[in-house]
């Protein structure tokens, strides 16, 4: 919706709310003072009635009616069949009473009109004079009540369109006041919105009047959401920049020897060759495939682990084992201290993965003629299985961001290159997933040690991952 459109919609709805109570809040007042006033009248008439029919019954032959002349009042006194006995001076023919019956047994009270169909209010008030039934007529003129209604009449229907152009205008003053921060809220989304797609991505904040009204939280909200889109696309982008660099290296690989391979009639000594080759890249790829999966059923918030109960002591050594022929190959003893049996409630084939990920990296980044040192400890309620190696190490400035997926370090001084690649960013997720945490310490030349910390009983979520996000103790 347009703001010009919002804006003219919301002045219409508070226009037409204000035009509904005044005119509303008029005609009340309207009813009330065209009820009011008759009754103030009626209540008169009867109050002038009293003494002139107290004074009639006490003296019966006395004319005091025909001696009345009070301008605006008028007095009659007639019998039961309406023939006028007395009337006040001021009356030069009765008073016409339109019907009204004049053998009345109560005060009764009507509209009535004299000489040139002058409006008067009347009230017939019956007595008794010795034997006989008389009814005073008592008017009062109307003139000034209807002048006050037919003003009042006029002045709001003066006031009624007056008001709501005033309400109008007043409505479009404060609604596009209220409207301007969301006017410069939109643009300057639509601006953000614009630059998604640019490396620099959406560049400055929404602006934040005041953080303490709904439209500063609702700001401060949508820039938190958007800090963390930004933040995902810039991890997106750079990950499909990465993923497509690992992938094409295997790729290239096969495409290269399939080629090679098709050049020319081949032994089967070479075929042989080739197809293990073949074999080997197809490996790396469904490894590297994997991994992007996993990683991105943790990032999803599906990466669902069992809980069964196993011996986390047993299940360290069953992974030592698969990575002792690798071993043996570079001349690596693998050292274990697992003596102690701890029970553990877990998902095996995800504790396995992670503990090869540590037992590969130390036999692949390490010399010939060294030691890998596998340990398992329990300490209060937290289990520490600890891999240990003589290898290159990483540097300092390089160990906050080797859980990074595809990280790559700075060669070191022995002129190779430290590849995180996908290990240890699925490490991390399985261990956060486990409701654990990983650490690091490692020098340079020396050799690391990585340490997973899981819980002995697993807790809902990654709390403990939370608490200790990566706890990177430099050697």
């Amino acid at each position: 919706m347009r703001p010009k459109t919002l804006r003219f919609r919301m002045m219409m709805l508070f226009t037409t709310v204000v035009g509904v109570l005044l005119a509303g809040s008029y005609l009340a007042f309207w009813v009330l003072l065209a009820h009011e006033i008759p009754t103030q009248l009626n209540r008169q008439l009867l109050e002038t009635a009293r003494p002139l029919i107290a004074d009639i019954v006490t003296e019966p032959n006395a004319q005091d009616i025909k001696r009345l002349d009070i301008p605006g009042e008028f007095f009659e006194l007639i019998d039961s069949t309406g023939q006028v006995l007395q009337q006040s001076k001021n009356l030069a023919t009765p008073i016409d009473l339109r019907g009204i019956n004049p053998a009345v047994s109560r005060p009764t009270f009507d509209m009535a009109a004299i000489g040139n169909d002058q409006s008067v209010r009347v009230a017939l008030v019956p007595f008794q004079q010795g034997s006989r039934m008389r009814v005073l007529v008592v008017g009062i003129s109307t003139l000034g009540t209807n002048g006050v209604m037919n003003s009042f009449g006029r002045v709001a229907l003066l006031l009624l369109p007056l008001s709501l152009l005033l309400t109008a205008g007043i409505s479009a003053f404060y609604v596009g006041r209220s409207l301007a921060p969301v006017t410069a809220l939109t643009k300057h989304a639509a601006l953000m919105a614009q630059r998604v797609t640019s490396p620099q991505g959406f560049g400055t904040p929404l602006p934040v009047s005041s953080p303490y009204d709904e439209l500063g939280r609702l700001a401060e909200t949508f820039n938190q959401l958007l800090q963390g889109v930004d933040s995902a696309v810039r991890q997106l982008r750079q990950f499909v920049t990465d993923a497509s660099h690992e992938l094409r290296t295997p790729i290239a690989i096969l495409h290269g020897e399939t080629e090679l391979l098709l050049s020319k009639p081949r032994t089967a000594e070479e075929y042989k060759k080739t197809l293990h080759l073949l074999d080997d890249e197809f490996k790396k790829l469904t490894r590297i495939l994997e991994g992007l999966f996993t990683l991105s059923m943790a990032d999803a918030g599906q990466l669902h682990l069992l809980s069964e109960p196993l011996y986390i002591n047993e299940v360290l050594e069953e992974t030592c084992a698969l990575v002792d022929s690798r071993a043996r190959n570079k001349n690596i003893s693998i050292v274990r201290k697992l003596n102690q049996e701890i029970a553990y409630s877990g998902d095996e084939a995800f504790l396995h993965q992670l503990f090869l990920i540590f037992l590969d990296n130390a036999i692949k980044y390490s010399p010939e003629q060294t030691a890998v040192l596998v340990s398992l400890t329990q300490q209060d309620d937290l289990i520490h299985a600890s891999f240990q190696d003589q290898g290159i190490g990483i540097a300092s400035e390089h160990q906050a961001s080797i859980f990074e997926r595809f990280y790559r370090a700075a060669p070191s001084a022995a002129g190779e290159t430290h590849s995180g690649g996908l290990g240890l960013a699925i490490a991390q997720a399985i261990a956060r997933a486990q409701g654990g945490f990983i650490e690091c310490e490692s020098t340079v030349g020396v050799g690391s040690t990585f340490t997973v910390i899981l819980p002995m009983v697993k807790t809902n979520g990654t709390h403990l991952g939370n608490q200790h996000e990566q706890k990177l103790m430099l050697g």
